[in-house]
């Protein structure tokens, strides 16, 4: 009992240091920062990678077809191979919607040393640099923008003088998994990468969303985007760090008007969307997975585990130390449940979902040791210097 006591109190330490030592990550009212309209709209070229995105593409494309922005824009949408008419699909949005002009590409299979959508980022951006544009939109095939979503991205860039501006999009929380699994993992990404210190020039976090990255063009070609990320499996954090380590000035926070439409239905669906990359991130570094297998268990499943045995066992210090660290997580993952418009009850649930997700980051080390790597839509990279293996 005296071991889980003490177990208990180091979990409420971390949760104390979490609250107030960690960036304010818990907080959710960074929004794109203060800005106003240029006199002169630059132009700018949106670059879509797109990989068997038929099923998307119709609540997406038109989004960016229909934007309402003042300067020159154009849309380049690269079909990475895709086999289920993605590039054929967006022709005919494209003709039915009409709006910014479409470009539709293909680079052809990726090599030795490239992922896929990296690979076809390139392709975008040489497409696009016929046009000589002064901001390049990243943002990918299931993220649906408002209409001013590019004029104020961009309002945002020139005001606060940033070389990249970032979003993460609001994704969809339907069915029963979205809504216990998804708030969460924005919730650990703010976690690992505070927003606020990202926007701190002389701070060395450094994260994006890759779903919505606005980057100036001149940034990248500083920073050499995307050939010297060209294997990262996790490439808006790499990018984001390529463009801070440069020199750039880099901002990420909350969206209120880009939102993504990829379902994830089941358990297994988000258990794959965090499991290809979960080890990745970890650097596949077998001391980095133990230590954080056991930092997510002292955090987060100690806390119910120290409540409940203290109760039962009759032990106020373990009950004591173990209920006021699950009532600053349950504070802490509020401010999320609200962003997303969901039941606050859920907070209480966290344990549960950082079980999960513990367990999505084994298995991801599992699968890598196995030889399948990251594997997503019909390729699995398994070392940075491979080729991407078909299925």
């Amino acid at each position: 009992m005296n071991a889980l006591v003490w177990t208990a109190a180091g979990s409420l330490a971390a949760w104390l240091w979490l609250l107030l030592g960690q960036g304010f990550f818990w907080r959710t009212d960074l929004r794109l920062p203060p800005r106003r309209e240029p006199e002169d709209w630059p132009s700018v070229c949106v670059v879509v990678p797109a990989r068997d995105e038929a099923a998307v593409l119709p609540r997406s494309l038109p989004s960016l077809l229909a934007q309402d922005y003042p300067g020159r824009a154009e849309v380049f949408l690269v079909d990475d191979g895709s086999s289920d008419g993605t590039g054929e699909l967006a022709r005919e949005l494209a003709e039915r919607h009409g709006g910014l002009p479409l470009t539709v590409g293909s680079p052809g299979e990726p090599p030795a040393g490239w992922t896929g959508k990296l690979w076809a980022v390139r392709h975008g951006i040489g497409l696009a640099r016929a046009r000589a544009p002064e901001y390049l939109l990243l943002t990918d095939a299931d993220i649906a923008h408002a209409p001013d979503s590019l004029r104020e991205l961009v309002s945002a860039a020139r005001t606060g003088g940033f070389d990249l501006v970032s979003q993460m999009a609001r994704l969809r929380v339907e069915s029963v998994w979205e809504r216990l699994v998804v708030p969460a993992f924005v919730y650990f990404f703010a976690q690992l990468y505070p927003f606020r210190r990202i926007a701190v020039k002389a701070s060395r976090t450094a994260a994006a969303a890759g779903g919505c990255v606005l980057l100036r063009t001149d940034a990248a070609e500083q920073a050499r985007i995307p050939d010297a990320i060209r294997h990262a499996v996790i490439d808006d954090v790499a990018l984001a760090k390529a463009v801070k380590g440069s020199g750039g000035h880099i901002w990420l926070g909350l969206a209120e008007k880009v939102d993504s439409v990829r379902p994830y239905p089941r358990l297994h669906d988000l258990w794959r969307m965090v499991s290809r990359s979960a080890y990745a991130q970890l650097r596949h570094n077998p001391l980095l997975l133990v230590g954080t297998v056991v930092g997510l268990a002292v955090v987060y499943l100690v806390p119910p585990v120290a409540l409940f045995v203290g109760l039962a066992a009759g032990s106020a210090g373990a009950a004591t130390a173990g209920g006021l660290a699950w009532l600053l997580m349950t504070a802490t993952y509020l401010p999320m449940l609200r962003y997303y418009r969901q039941p606050l009850p859920l907070a209480l649930l966290l344990p549960v979902t950082a079980f999960l997700y513990l367990l999505m980051t084994v298995d991801s080390a599992v699968q890598h040791y196995r030889g399948r790597g990251a594997a997503w839509k019909g390729r699995t990279y398994t070392r940075p210097d491979t080729a991407p293996e078909q299925r």
